[in-house]
């Protein structure tokens, strides 16, 4: 397992004298064989800026900065792959705060590249291998060229080109799960948001969010070129906006003309849950499929990192057991992070909040933060940490009945008519 480190020119190297480390929250920690994978197709090796790796010189057995002028390296795992450690590195300023991704363990094993994670789900549908950039180039095209007035196209068309979004580039490729942003406003500031940040947050948004109110007619557009086969999902709530139920009026009305002349596909809504009323009513309107976004299942850390605005955890819970009581499929989008996650306390109010709420697939995704600023947010831990892949399996034997997954999922039974009016 040797340590992997990069010069200032971004150069990568293993070092054959050191063993590559890891960390589970603020602890550097040995890597075990066990959380061990050869590096994914469609992970991205990147440099963590103004940090030194740490690992263990074999000469002395000593764990110990690497001398010299070097950074940590990291990898930026695709959607399917859960990490089960963060780099080992010690930061050379303080100060610093890493870009909003979400940094992986890397070592050199066995003649190639291993990173600490896990594979919760198949990862074909969303390695960005499988997304022809020429055949995207000439889809947006076309689409643009149909709807030359459409906003939203025009709008996820960046985000398909720009930032390389598989969920708009699967709008314009007409597959899979597609994208339908409505919301340039949110009822929680995230300490992590993607979208916006405030100028003193010392992390830049890596995205743009709308600025702009789409109609319902710009909505429909995009709601029925995409869902055009059985297993198509156009879902609302995306990296690229706020929240979407703050718009439940133009959701609600989208969805009922959509409905009236289609019924294939899922409409699906990702969403911070917090306004019980408004999912309410998009429940009611026929929704298929909803994913809720939570980092913990404890008031004070959920406090901590959503900042919510006129809303509590208590009513995420409702809104999900409602949802779920109407027989929608249900999930949370569990932003997760080693030696935070995996604590006592984390993974016992999180197995008693899938059973009060019915939960019907958790999917594990690795939450983009600079460590230091995150886990000096939090709470401190209070029980034991378990480690994120033990925590992965209480989750399957005290949660038989709920699929452990990455990403969303069309039901294993059609619900596409089950709510529509």
């Amino acid at each position: 397992m040797n340590l992997v480190y990069a010069d200032e020119q971004g150069n990568v190297f293993d070092h054959p004298d050191w063993i590559g480390l890891g960390r589970s929250g603020d602890m550097v920690v040995e890597l075990m064989e066990d959380e061990l994978i050869p590096l994914p197709e469609g992970a991205t090796l990147v440099g963590l800026p103004d940090t030194r790796p740490v690992g263990i010189d074999n000469e002395t057995g000593e764990m110990r900065m690497l001398p010299g002028n070097y950074q940590a390296v990291g990898a930026l795992l695709p959607q399917g792959f859960t990490r089960l450690c963060l780099p080992g590195y010690v930061k050379a300023d303080r100060k610093a705060v890493l870009p909003l991704f979400g940094y992986t363990a890397v070592v050199w094993k066995d003649g190639g590249f291993h990173v600490a994670a896990h594979a919760t789900d198949d990862p074909q549908r969303w390695n960005p291998e499988n997304c022809d950039r020429k055949e995207l180039g000439l889809s947006v095209e076309r689409l643009l060229a149909k709807y030359p007035d459409n906003r939203l196209y025009k709008h996820l068309s960046n985000c398909a080109l720009g930032y390389e979004c598989l969920t708009a580039s699967n709008t314009f490729l007409q597959r899979w799960e597609g994208a339908v942003p409505v919301s340039y406003s949110c009822n929680a500031g995230c300490f992590g948001c993607i979208s916006e940040q405030p100028d003193d947050s010392g992390f830049p948004a890596p995205q743009t969010r709308m600025n702009f109110k789409p109609t319902v007619d710009e909505v429909v557009d995009i709601m029925l070129e995409h869902l055009k086969h059985s297993d198509s999902i156009i879902s609302f709530g995306q990296g690229c906006e706020g929240e979407p139920s703050t718009q439940v009026k133009i959701i609600v009305e989208a969805m009922r003309r959509v409905r009236e002349q289609t019924s294939l596909g899922y409409i699906n809504i990702n969403t911070n849950a917090g306004l019980t009323d408004h999912i309410r009513a998009i429940v009611d309107a026929g929704l298929d499929l909803m994913r809720v976004s939570t980092i913990s299942a404890l008031d004070d850390h959920y406090d901590a990192y959503y900042k919510p605005r006129a809303y509590t955890l208590a009513n995420v819970e409702k809104s999900l057991k409602y949802a779920t009581d109407k027989g929608v499929y249900t999930s949370i989008n569990y932003l997760i992070f080693p030696g935070v996650t995996d604590r006592e306390e984390e993974i016992e109010a999180m197995i008693g909040f899938a059973k009060r709420t019915g939960l019907k697939l958790i999917q594990m995704r690795n939450l983009n933060i600079d460590p230091e600023s995150y886990l000096q947010l939090i709470p401190k831990a209070r029980g034991e940490i378990y480690g994120m892949k033990q925590m992965i399996e209480i989750f399957q034997q005290e949660l038989p009945d709920v699929v452990i997954g990455s990403y969303t999922h069309v039901p294993p039974a059609p619900v596409a008519l089950r709510n529509n009016p």
